[in-house]
């Protein structure tokens, strides 16, 4: 198993994660499958740029994101208040950026 794809696959999930999504969800937007979306988390289905870039949008990042590294928040999801305090918060700045850009 290739380690970059790995690599991607997980920060995809965890993307995925932090939206609130399951792979049926993220793979209805992609046109694909879950286990489309499974494979990709896994590491073990290579990904042309056009679908990364469809993935990144989908997840409302960008590709670069998938690229850098990012702090992991593994621990927080053990906590169920705190990880639902997360996601409100990353909702809420997802519409604080859209907000911002239609009154810019």
């Amino acid at each position: 198993m290739n380690q970059f794809a790995r690599t991607i696959g997980e920060r995809i999930r965890h993307y995925r994660l932090l939206k609130g999504w399951t792979q049926e969800q993220l793979a209805e937007v992609l046109d694909s499958q879950g286990t489309y979306v499974g494979r990709v988390e896994r590491g073990e289905q290579n990904l042309q740029l056009q679908t990364l870039e469809k993935i990144a949008d989908a997840l409302h990042i960008s590709v670069y994101t998938l690229f850098t590294q990012q702090e992991p928040l593994d621990f927080y999801q053990q906590d169920e208040w705190i990880w639902k305090i997360i996601l409100l918060l990353k909702e809420q700045e997802r519409a604080f950026r859209v907000l911002h850009e239609m009154f810019r």
